[in-house]
């Protein structure tokens, strides 16, 4: 009697039933949305923890070795703790952890002016802007404002961008060193080496168990290749990449067996962030310039992510606007205060967990779900090293073909939403930027309203924004002006 009492009452507190869901999907989902975001653990401490910062040091003053262990540690501490806050507060299937794109942009454009430490109290600083934004409801007044079809378009474009993520991260599209074409088919216009192999078995697995209509279909194809590629790293020794795009090797981690299953993590870098001290090490228009940079591509990712992933889950009202979407921005707004003050970057809405939505997750239990596998891969993280990119990605080639449907609901036939609707959707996989895409389509859709004399029919809110983008695009020449 108890177990069925708890279970009515998660059934009501998540509305798990009325969202069509059930417990064991949302677990299944859960997982499934770790699975493929798992990589950032390590991915995350490759990106920060390799470069030093103005004084010369590491992040957490030690070895780069000794950085690495520290950012991963910090890294899935909190995206568990930021996912499982989304969960519960906003009831969305929506998981958190260290933006890819703005940990590059703080590394490499930022922890070379100043200390680690400025570094990361500038990410906090950013965060308690967009709080604020949240708060006074401007942000959610911006997405009120966008045009339905361009939502649409958003949605489409991430589905394109995931794809090409997912077949980039197997090797199947890499650079080719050329200026033209700049990415082909592998290597010499080729699949080549074992890991594509891999990837390729499992994506056909995976789409054979959907197409059969198998229920968790893309979990026991996570689950399958990962065993198929231990079998064959075991009979052909490729070994690891090492970040070379010509590599033959595993992108990330080299499926093995691991010699031990536990670790002990170190949280040392929590709390090692000045709020403030960037003012003093670059001066009060740098820092501003370096703020406005990370507070827009922040500002908008996760609307486009969110708005993505409910349309996919059917969440989205007849305006496109995700159900509890101010409660989803306040927690993302928390996710890039907690990074910072972590020293593990800005952590934000994974566009991955449309994963976890394609194989059935409707509810916040499934971001509980993946919030607890972080914070348990902080101990566990021998094992979790040892899954391949390539037996998780294929989720996201299959995901970006379910978000790619939506692409009918965009009126082609009207040219003031097409254009603008096609630059959204184009921008994204060709930029790796959800940011890059979704100011290309305000800005063209203000401009070409304007040019047929439209312009009182644009809402106040996408002047300003498309002005915003304007700058935010121009951004390096306005810097280089202003020093």
């Amino acid at each position: 009697m108890s177990t069925q009492t708890e279970t009515g009452s998660l059934d009501r507190f998540f509305k798990i039933s009325e969202r069509g869901s059930s417990v064991t999907r949302e677990i299944r989902g859960g997982v499934v949305t770790f699975f493929t975001m798992a990589y950032i653990i390590v991915l995350n401490p490759i990106i920060i923890a390799g470069v030093q910062d103005v004084d010369g040091n590491y992040l957490g003053g030690g070895s780069q070795a000794e950085a690495f262990a520290l950012v991963a540690a910090g890294t899935a501490l909190v995206a568990g703790v930021m996912s499982i806050l989304m969960g519960a507060v906003a009831n969305f299937p929506l998981a958190m952890a260290a933006g890819l794109g703005l940990n590059a942009f703080v590394a490499y454009s930022i922890a070379n002016r100043m200390t680690w430490a400025d570094a990361m109290g500038l990410v906090v600083l950013e965060g308690l802007i967009i709080l604020v934004l949240v708060l006074t409801g401007f942000r959610k007044a911006v997405f009120d404002a966008v045009p339905l079809p361009i939502k649409t378009a958003i949605s489409v474009g991430i589905g394109l961008f995931i794809a090409l993520v997912g077949l980039v991260n197997a090797g199947v599209v890499r650079t080719t060193g050329n200026a033209s074409p700049p990415i082909g088919l592998g290597i010499g216009g080729t699949l080549s080496g074992w890991p594509v192999l891999v990837f390729c078995v499992g994506l056909l697995i995976m789409l054979a168990l959907y197409a059969r209509g198998v229920h968790g279909a893309i979990l026991l194809g996570i689950l399958a290749t990962t065993v198929i590629a231990v079998v064959v790293e075991a009979i052909t020794d490729s070994g690891a990449s090492g970040g070379d795009p010509q590599s033959k090797g595993w992108n990330l981690n080299v499926p093995t067996v691991p010699d031990a299953f536990v670790d002990v993590p170190d949280f040392s870098l929590l709390g090692e962030f000045s709020l403030l001290g960037s003012f003093e090490q670059v001066g009060f228009v740098t820092t501003i310039l370096l703020v406005f940079t990370l507070l827009l591509a922040d500002f908008f990712d996760t609307m486009g992510t969110m708005t993505a992933i409910g349309a996919e889950a059917g969440l989205n009202d007849e305006d496109g606007t995700p159900e509890g979407a101010q409660r989803i921005l306040i927690v993302d707004s928390l996710g890039a205060v907690a990074g910072g003050a972590a020293s593990v970057s800005s952590n934000t809405a994974y566009v991955e967990s449309a994963s976890g939505v394609g194989d059935g997750a409707r509810t916040g239990l499934a971001g509980i779900v993946t919030g607890l596998l972080f914070l348990l891969a902080t101990v566990l993280s021998p094992i979790v090293v040892h899954i391949p990119n390539e037996a998780a990605v294929p989720a996201l080639v299959l995901v970006g073909f379910l978000m790619m449907q939506q692409v009918v609901d965009i009126p082609w036939d009207d040219i003031e939403l097409a254009i603008p609707a096609f630059l959204t959707i184009a921008l994204m996989p060709f930029t790796y930027s959800i940011s890059a895409g979704i100011g290309a389509g305000f800005v063209t859709f203000v401009l070409i309203k304007a040019v047929r004399g439209k312009a009182r029919e644009v809402h106040v809110l996408m002047w300003i924004v498309a002005a915003l983008f304007v700058i935010y695009f121009a951004i390096d020449p306005i810097t280089r002006w202003i020093s």
